[in-house]
């Protein structure tokens, strides 16, 4: 019996282990931490993994933009210094975290990958002020909740998984409920003003308004049988 224990508690140790070593291939961390991380490493290297056109947009300070879905994503990175701490994000997380799996493959140490991408960037108020509105501004998206009816507004973007797996049914909705239900689609790309003032940090988020208040909000995925739900 006690040999038993002696090896089952040894077999717990070396899965303890393991689970350390998984957990130091690299750090998400909230957008927080990352800035105060960025500006206590300033040897640190600073690697956007969005398009050149979502780089070019909005970037963080002194950022390398290497596309994560472009060509040659692991040739490219070799450039960086493997001894530095690397600091990658996107737009949401999703292609950071892919990125960081591979920076880590690929023999980088000290990986930090910003949860939630820019959108937990500037939600968090880290993004440099600015009185450009891009989009539509907070008084016209008051105008689109002058309705008698329910309004459903759905804030998405073309890089954004989910929220393609969700367009076909919101827009099927958008003309089968059109008489007591207005579902108004927002590109996130296209409306940084607002996004930014609404504190909006995750993609596709869905609010739904009855007189002008929010009455129901989702952020992520969503069944097309829970959203019917919502909207009957």
């Amino acid at each position: 019996m006690k040999n038993t224990l002696l090896t089952l508690l040894f077999l717990g140790v070396l899965c303890l282990g393991c689970h350390g070593q998984n957990a130091k291939d690299f750090a998400t961390v909230p957008a927080q931490e990352f800035s105060e991380k960025i500006k206590a490493m300033p040897t640190g290297q600073v690697l956007d993994v969005r398009t050149p056109g979502e780089y070019s947009a909005q970037h963080l300070d002194n950022a390398i933009n290497i596309d994560w879905n472009g060509d040659d994503f692991a040739g490219k990175v070799q450039k960086l210094d493997k001894s530095k701490p690397v600091f990658v994000y996107c737009m949401a997380g999703s292609r950071s975290r892919s990125a960081a799996n591979k920076l880590h493959e690929l023999g980088f140490k000290e990986i930090y990958n910003l949860d939630g991408g820019i959108l937990k960037w500037n939600a968090a108020g880290l993004a440099p002020k600015s009185d450009k509105i891009i989009g539509m501004c907070s008084q016209e998206y008051g105008e689109l909740l002058n309705s008698d009816k329910k309004v459903l507004i759905n804030f998405y973007a073309d890089w954004c998984a989910p929220c393609k797996k969700m367009a076909p049914y919101i827009l099927e909705l958008q003309k089968e409920m059109a008489s007591t239900v207005t579902i108004v689609r927002l590109n996130a790309d296209e409306n940084k003003t607002l996004i930014s003032e609404m504190k909006i940090d995750e993609l596709p988020a869905l609010l739904l308004y009855d007189h002008k208040k929010i009455v129901w909000k989702h952020n992520g995925f969503l069944s097309e049988e829970d959203l019917r739900k919502q909207l009957q």
